[in-house]
């Protein structure tokens, strides 16, 4: 059982990002798949969602469950194929864009066939949403279809992880459940110890899985959540000098503060305060 959709490759498509093909199969014991280097001209992302299958790659094969993906890029060789005692029910789609090859690239992403996707439902959920869109509308649509099709591409990077034999799926979730808190408590004073006992292990481990999960160390996230708040506060409370904001945000030192803003932002504090309207005298 299959349901996919196929749109046409256009030659001058004008976007970062359209479906060649995109869609669904299930329950298809002998499906079997051999592409020759070279045959293949489009990016795709498979990844499984119930049952097991194998892909095989430079001569091993490797056997993929719920969770598991395989990114190709174009002209390479390409073979996987399910298994007949429990068959697996995948998702896929097959994109194109130009630019494409220096972003995946610069993330890494031309290193590894096969991936582990942490969050599953969502990235379900993403390509259900591109799918129906190109049922639809077909190509008529362009710019909602290229936007779709970017977010499904942007949930599967922000949730893969190179895939392995010791992967460890708890991670995005003992870490995933703790972010909304942290993104709540960020002004206030940042203690490791205190979010590795929340998550029950120890410092060493809960660095090495918040890296896992979110790509970035905890005070690079706390940092980034500070900022953002900072941003909110700089342009609703016009009633408050960048010192005060910087104090609120948890940096007590006004120039480190200035300092983080600029390296993240581009701008210092009062420069974006003036971009978005009349800057209070500091």
């Amino acid at each position: 059982m299959r349901r996919q959709y196929l749109l046409p490759l256009l030659q001058e498509p004008n976007y970062i990002i359209l479906p060649e093909s995109i869609g669904w199969y299930r329950d298809e014991p002998d499906h079997y798949v051999d592409r020759k280097v070279g045959t293949w001209t489009t990016f795709s992302i498979h990844f499984v969602v119930e049952g097991s299958g194998f892909v095989e790659v430079e001569g091993d094969v490797y056997c993929l469950k719920r969770g598991d993906a395989f990114f190709y890029f174009p002209m390479q060789e390409q073979k996987y194929y399910s298994s007949k005692e429990d068959p697996w029910s995948i998702r896929w789609v097959h994109f194109y864009g130009e630019g494409l090859g220096s972003l995946l690239s610069g993330r890494g992403f031309h290193r590894f066939s096969l991936w582990h996707i942490h969050d599953v439902p969502l990235l379900i959920e993403l390509h259900e949403h591109t799918l129906s869109e190109a049922e639809t509308h077909s190509f008529l649509h362009l710019s909602q279809l290229s936007t779709l099709t970017y977010a499904f591409l942007a949930g599967f990077m922000t949730n893969a992880e190179p895939w392995n034999t010791e992967k460890m799926p708890e991670h995005d979730s003992r870490i995933g459940a703790l972010l909304p808190l942290m993104q709540q408590q960020a002004c206030e004073p940042f203690e490791l110890d205190y979010w590795a006992k929340e998550a029950q292990v120890s410092k060493y481990y809960f660095c090495r899985l918040f890296k896992q999960a979110t790509h970035m160390t905890p005070m690079s996230f706390i940092t980034l959540c500070r900022l953002q708040q900072s941003k909110q506060w700089l342009l609703d409370h016009r009633d408050m000098n960048i010192k005060e904001i910087a104090e609120k945000t948890g940096y007590p030192s006004t120039s480190y503060f200035n300092k983080l803003f600029l390296k993240q932002e581009g701008l210092t504090p009062t420069k974006y305060r003036e971009l978005h309207g009349t800057a209070m005298q500091e």
